[in-house]
This record gives structure tokens, sequence and C-alpha cells, in this order.
């Protein structure tokens, strides 16, 4: 489905309110949009705990994952060319990713049965997502997002205050919020941003990690049901997994990224008939010609230094257990 055919069936959906389930890719060229009382059974998510998979199953196997991480020097050579444009003004910020070979005795279904996440889905035997950061929440004529940027092992010594007096991760937190404020602010008005730099701790199989995220909220118009289609599509792609200014780092991303990234950071969304709740792809694992890969970033600044880059990375190669 085309952006604008979606848009234009969700804002429909919207003003009938209809319930739906939103996955888009990166890229806006896979899209789906389904209503929940047509969802076909390949498709399973639990959304922040709105669920179409209500039995627990236990995992067939340890948790575990063997990791072959993309190497060194492929990441150093698209960090470099990052660089380069953001040296040249071309970007302030932007979140490059890779793509790791992973092995486990784990099916998609256990992946998607045994993670702990505030946000799941599991497409088929294609991919799984078990994440950790909404995208935005609109119910009762507001909006709110949450974007998250800052990563660090929890147990580094003092990790929270590294973390939050970082001067990189500091100005890469401040350049996504005014982004994200920007985006809400195309519809919204009253756009104001409730809570800057909160710590998460999320718990994996290998290591525990804190993230920052902020809370950022407007106030919508009042037909903004059948209004929903174009204000969800007004903010894509996520800020906080592109970069800033967002067309141009859009462009850089396409041109370093070694593959389309697909559905991986898209945004999966489910609307209630009052609610639309919604999470940005991350923490996904894709099955290509039985493979699985796991995806992984982190955002480039002027202020980035390539090792630490590539480790945190690697980070958040992680299963939330």
């Amino acid at each position: 489905m085309k952006s604008d055919q979606a848009i234009s069936l969700i804002n429909s959906l919207g003003k009938g309110r209809i319930p739906f389930l939103l996955i888009t890719d990166f890229e806006a060229e896979k899209i789906k949009v389904q209503q929940l009382d047509q969802l076909g059974e390949g498709i399973l998510y639990d959304i922040n705990g709105a669920t179409n998979h209500a039995l627990y199953r236990e995992a067939s196997a340890p948790a575990a994952l063997k990791v072959a991480p993309m190497s060194f020097r492929e990441y150093y050579h698209q960090f470099d060319r990052v660089l380069h444009e953001i040296n040249y003004g071309n970007s302030f910020l932007l979140n490059l990713t890779g793509k790791h070979a992973i092995s486990t005795e784990l099916s998609l279904l256990d992946i998607f049965s045994v993670t702990k996440a505030k946000y799941k889905i599991l497409m088929e035997d294609n991919f799984v997502v078990f994440s950790p950061e909404t995208f935005v929440i609109i119910q009762d004529q507001h909006i709110a997002s949450y974007p998250m940027k800052g990563t660090i092992d929890a147990s580094l010594p003092d990790a929270k205050n590294v973390l939050l007096n970082n001067e990189k991760e500091k100005a890469e937190h401040y350049t996504i919020v005014d982004l994200i404020r920007n985006d809400l602010s195309i519809y919204a008005k009253e756009v104001t941003v409730s809570k800057f730099r909160y710590l998460d701790l999320i718990t994996s199989n290998n290591k525990d990690l804190y993230q920052v995220s902020s809370e950022i909220v407007g106030k919508l118009p009042e037909n903004y049901h059948e209004l929903l289609g174009d204000i969800i599509f007004s903010m894509l792609p996520a800020g906080s997994i592109s970069g800033a200014p967002k067309k141009k780092t859009v462009e850089i991303i396409s041109e370093t990224e070694s593959q389309k990234r697909g559905y991986y950071t898209g945004i999966c969304g489910l609307y209630d008939g009052q609610k639309f709740d919604s999470f940005v792809m991350i923490r996904y694992i894709e099955n290509t010609d039985d493979q699985l890969w796991y995806r992984s970033g982190g955002g480039i600044t002027f202020q980035s230094e390539v090792e630490q880059e590539y480790q945190e990375m690697i980070d958040k190669i992680y299963l939330p257990l």
C-alpha cells in the first residue's frame, strides 16, 4: 500500500472509530493497514498490554544468542562517510545502523513469547520486534512522543551520572527533542517538553542497560480522529532513528547504509477506536533465507568516537528477559 492510500484509509477508519493495526517500514514502501477484525493469523502483537496473543508460551530452548557482528572495518567505513557529511553541515545527527548475523535455538515465536518489552510484534516467520520505545500516543485530543536517545552499560561505575553528564549524549538528546517537538507542531498546539532526560533500566540476557528518554506533548484539533493518517505520516520516519535535519539525513542514510532498512526502524501502531498507541520498531530480528539477523544502531554527531559508537551498537544486541 502506498503512503497516500494508507493516509486516506487511516483517516476513514479513524472517522468511523474502527480499530486497526498499522505497520510501516522505514522507507514507507511496504505499508500495512488492517482492521483488527480482519487481521490474519500470521501477525501477533502485544502493544502496551493490548494483545491478540493471550496464551503464554514456554521457550523451546535456552534464551541465548550467538552473535557475529558486522565488522569494525565495515562500520568504520560507514561512520567515516557520515562524519564527512556532518563536518560539511549536511547533518547534525544521524542514526547509523548495522546488520549482525545471529544464531539461537529459539524460534521467532519463542522470542516473541519470552521477551519482556512494552511493545512486541511478530510477523509470520519474517521478523520479531521487542521494542522499549514509544513513537506517539494519541488520545483525548492530545499527542505525546517519547524519543529515546542515550545508552550505557548499567554495570559501569556511576553509570547513571556518566550517561546524563556525557556532552555528546546531551547534544544528541537535545537535537532529537527539538526535532520531535517540531514534528508534533505540524498538527498540535501548545507543544511542551513535560519530562526531560529521564532514565529507564532495561534488563537483558547478557547485561543491563540504562536508556534516556523525554516526554513531549501537544494538543490536537477536535477532529483529530479523522486526521489520524495525516498526523502519523507527517512525523515519519521517526526522528529518533533518522536524525536532523530529517530530509537530508534520510538521504545520507540511504546512500551510506548497505541495504534498505525495511521494517526495521519503521513504526507499528494500534488504534482501538479511541486511542492510538505506537512504537518504533527497534530491537529487531529478521529471518532472511533461514539466517537470522539482528539490527541495531546509534546516533552519530561531530563529537562521536568510532570505537564507542561501534560498541554501543553491539551492546544493543540482546533479548530483554
